[in-house]
């Protein structure tokens, strides 16, 4: 057993890094259903940005919590770069998030276009999936975790399907102006940049898994 390992085995272990991490990602699932919200007939795009940033200080507030957690614990869980790698990543698929709303606010789409609703769809999945998948950790069911972060996985490459269709459409199509070109393809690649976040998470927790299943 090497040393690091076998001091983490005789020393009290510091379990709130589990629960912030699963926090984490409850919150980022949490601000996927809010701009889930945005296909609803009748909703505001400014009242959805307004519910994601409220969601999304929540989030910085977790990170600040890990990060200084993880100056002050000598023993952690699992091994500090995994932990605040894993952390970074969860906080940048909520950043994306917001962004991704906050250029529908700024370039004015007031309703997300059907591409637009699929990529926000495969956010909603892949969100849920690890909301469900990072408390496994805790649980050491590493097996499961890493069919999870497959199914991420896949999810991913439909969404960046989705979203290369949809721009090669906008820039083949002559009647679109370079106004709704602009704008839709910078909400669209929000979204696919936010999806592939959640792989990065999905890549980073099957490492975790390898390391010590």
């Amino acid at each position: 057993m090497a040393l690091q390992s076998l001091v983490r085995w005789i020393l009290p272990k510091e379990d709130q890094f589990y629960d912030l991490l699963e926090r984490q990602a409850a919150v980022a699932h949490e601000a996927a259903l809010a701009l889930a919200k945005f296909k609803e007939k009748g909703s505001v795009a400014a009242d959805v940005r307004e519910a994601v940033q409220i969601i999304e200080h929540k989030g910085d507030e977790l990170v600040h919590q890990i990060e200084d957690a993880l100056t002050r614990t000598f023993v952690t869980p699992l091994d500090r770069e995994d932990i605040h790698k894993l952390s970074t990543e969860l906080d940048d698929v909520l950043d994306l998030l917001n962004l991704s709303v906050r250029a529908c606010v700024l370039y004015g789409v007031t309703r997300p276009t059907e591409p637009m609703a699929k990529l926000i769809d495969t956010l909603v999945a892949c969100t849920e999936l690890l909301n469900a998948s990072v408390p496994k950790l805790r649980k050491h069911q590493y097996a499961q975790l890493i069919e999870a972060s497959r199914v991420i996985r896949k999810l991913e490459k439909e969404g960046d399907a989705v979203y290369r269709g949809a721009v090669s459409v906008l820039f083949h199509d002559p009647s679109v102006d370079a106004k709704t070109l602009l704008r839709e393809k910078e909400v669209l690649e929000d979204l696919e940049n936010a999806i592939d976040r959640c792989d990065h998470v999905a890549e980073s927790l099957t490492n975790i898994a390898v390391k010590h299943g």
